[in-house]
């Protein structure tokens, strides 16, 4: 491992910095999406090779080398796909990604510490992988991309960078971490997909809005998921999507000081709260196509006694989508940090106790017991 150490920058040049990694990053994950969906755009190749060149760019302006020639070898990679001379593929999503995260690593790093350490052993495999895709030789693309995401996220291989660099068969990633890491449904329509982004692209600002929300809506879609299909997919997995996503949507109409509040709200605070699930399922109120999702955002506070909010329907009244998203909002809550002060963050472990402990009368008994397999599951490294 070599170490760096930046020249003596302004702090506030160094947070401009970290501040335009973060906003391109973002924009590049959003594009890397809308490529699962449409390779062919070349408007958002182009947009995808700009952000690329934009952040080597910066680095360079203020001397941070290590990084630029791996950003260099990748920005190629990506004017090759822009100019049509070679095609998108989800492995290729993966390796810009994950250079990506080592940028914003190694950048957070220097300005926290004033120096980062980097793998310049690493980084000379993975420009020589890279390096050697070029458009004349595109059978090999797929087997040399793989070996750079190989290099870059180890837990997907067990081999050295010895062994992958001689290595002649390379079984690729399964699927692409651009999808994978969304609660985006691979099996269904490219419209639907399309739609679902929009609600999630909603969302985000949303999430931003307080600091105890951030990535709450892809985390409860992938298990959403996960649980749905330990229970045999008894719920449309589109119609879950759209629910997990936009079911808090009506938070973003709720004040910072009722949110963030850290004792317990009174009761026309309380009201208020409620009243988001309202303002959530209207957001799809005129949307026919989702109208399934829209009943899992109405109920997914009620409770199978009655006792829950808006309308205190009971178990045979609600869908069931709604059930599910009721146990795994919970889950959320409790393993996450939040304002109250009697809010205690659980472990994911101890969190499934908690929530088999109060489910009577709260949860549907027979969704908690998909919740608990699928939970043991993962719990135990055996998905």
């Amino acid at each position: 491992m070599q170490t760096f150490k930046h020249e003596d920058l302004d702090e506030d040049i160094l947070n401009d910095l970290l501040e335009e990694i973060n906003e391109l990053y973002e924009a590049s994950e959003q594009t890397l999406i809308e490529l699962e969906l449409r390779p062919q755009d070349n408007e958002l190749q182009r947009a995808l090779f700009r952000s690329v060149h934009t952040i080597k760019g910066d680095l360079g302006l203020v001397s941070f080398t290590p990084m630029i020639p791996l950003l260099q070898h990748v920005e190629d990679l990506l004017d090759y796909l822009r100019k049509g001379q070679l095609n998108y593929t989800s492995t290729m999503s993966d390796l810009v990604l994950l250079t990506m995260d080592r940028v914003k690593t190694f950048v957070e790093a220097c300005i926290q510490n004033g120096s980062a350490e980097y793998d310049d052993e690493l980084f000379g495999h993975l420009v020589n992988h890279i390096s050697k895709i070029k458009p004349d030789n595109a059978d090999n693309h797929e087997k040399l991309l793989a070996d750079a995401v190989l290099l870059l996220d180890p837990r997907l291989d067990v081999r050295t960078p010895e062994e992958i660099e001689n290595a002649e068969v390379v079984t690729p990633p399964s699927r692409s971490t651009t999808l994978a890491n969304t609660g985006i449904p691979k099996g269904i329509s490219a419209e639907k997909q399309i739609d679902i982004l929009f609600f999630r692209e909603i969302m985000k600002p949303i999430e931003r809005r307080s600091m105890y929300w951030e990535g709450r809506g892809d985390r409860i879609a992938k298990l959403a998921f996960f649980v749905n299909k330990v229970a045999g997919s008894p719920v449309a997995e589109d119609q879950l999507a759209v629910a997990c996503y936009v079911h808090d949507f009506g938070m973003a109409f709720m004040p910072l000081k009722i949110l963030h509040k850290k004792t317990k709200l009174d009761e026309n605070e309380f009201n208020l709260m409620r009243s988001h699930v309202y303002k959530s399922s209207r957001l799809l109120e005129h949307l026919d196509q989702w109208n399934d999702a829209r009943k899992m955002v109405m109920q997914h506070h009620e409770r199978i006694d009655g006792s829950g909010y808006p309308l205190g329907l009971e178990g045979k009244d609600m869908c069931e989508g709604a059930k599910l998203l009721a146990i795994l909002d919970t889950f959320d809550a409790m393993t996450h940090e939040r304002a109250h002060t009697g809010h205690v963050q659980r472990s994911k472990k101890k969190a499934v106790i908690e929530i088999n402990k109060i489910a009577e009368g709260q949860f549907c008994p027979n969704w908690m017991g998909h919740f608990n397999r699928a939970m043991a599951t993962l719990l135990t490294n055996k998905q």
